[in-house]
């Protein structure tokens, strides 16, 4: 039986401002197994970007365990964090954070960068995951050419860089219009038929309505979570190019 991408036994965030304790993630419990697509939807301070830090290895918990891919986070060191963060977890952040004069494909590039390979095969990963996301004719645009979508796209495909088994996007519709969000959700549904599981955290009902199951997080806690058609997949199917 494969073991979830990840599970948490009473993950715990705690934080400490002006004397008072601020519980941003409360003991939760949660299984994500392989292939799903989870949004996991909450309100600006419910604690889902705390989560999202903590899911992505960009921050501790307080108390309890996490472990991603089978494996139990708090048993890695700083460095074994870091290369599981590397490896496992494709990150794309609400700001995208491309780098503002380098190339769409020097962004894409940036974590084979870290693993030391043949520049000439991490450039040919980078533009072939360019041309996936339908960026093959931007590949030599910097990010003040590319429109937001455009921009999301090479955050997207930097993400899956290093193949890795999970995604998770920090409100990946947070910046769009109406018409080039629903591109981006149409995309993440067609990188999710690939097996990918693919974690969108949101304060968006619409982006929420696109997954196949709903995480609501209030207060730091989970008061929902079920399974839903996503409205994605009553729409004819689509290809984004």
């Amino acid at each position: 039986m494969n073991k979830p991408v990840i599970e948490t036994k009473g993950l715990t965030r705690t934080f400490s401002q002006g004397g008072l304790t601020i519980n941003a993630v409360k003991p939760l419990d949660m299984i994500i197994n392989h292939g799903e697509l989870v949004a996991i939807q909450g309100t600006s301070g419910s604690g889902k970007s705390t989560l999202l830090h903590l899911l992505a290895l960009l921050d501790r918990p307080t108390a309890g365990a996490y472990f991603l891919d089978g494996t139990d986070t708090a048993k890695m060191t700083d460095n074994e964090q870091s290369d599981a963060r590397n490896k496992l977890t494709g990150i794309v952040f609400q700001n995208f954070y491309l780098i503002p004069y380098a190339t769409a494909a020097e962004n894409v590039m940036l974590p084979g960068l870290y693993r030391r390979g043949k520049q000439t095969r991490i450039r040919q990963r980078a533009e072939e995951l360019l041309d996936s996301v339908g960026l093959g004719d931007r590949i030599n645009f910097k990010p003040s050419s590319l429109s937001g979508g455009q921009q999301q796209r090479v955050a997207l495909a930097r993400a899956m860089f290093n193949n890795p088994p999970l995604l998770l996007a920090d409100e990946p519709t947070g910046q769009l219009d109406t018409h080039t969000s629903n591109e981006i959700l149409d995309l993440f549904e067609k990188i999710n038929e690939t097996g990918k599981t693919i974690i969108l955290v949101t304060h968006d009902p619409l982006t929420a309505n696109s997954a196949r199951r709903r995480i609501v997080f209030k207060d730091g806690e989970v008061i929902s979570d079920q399974e839903q058609e996503s409205v994605r997949s009553k729409k004819s199917p689509q290809t984004v190019s």
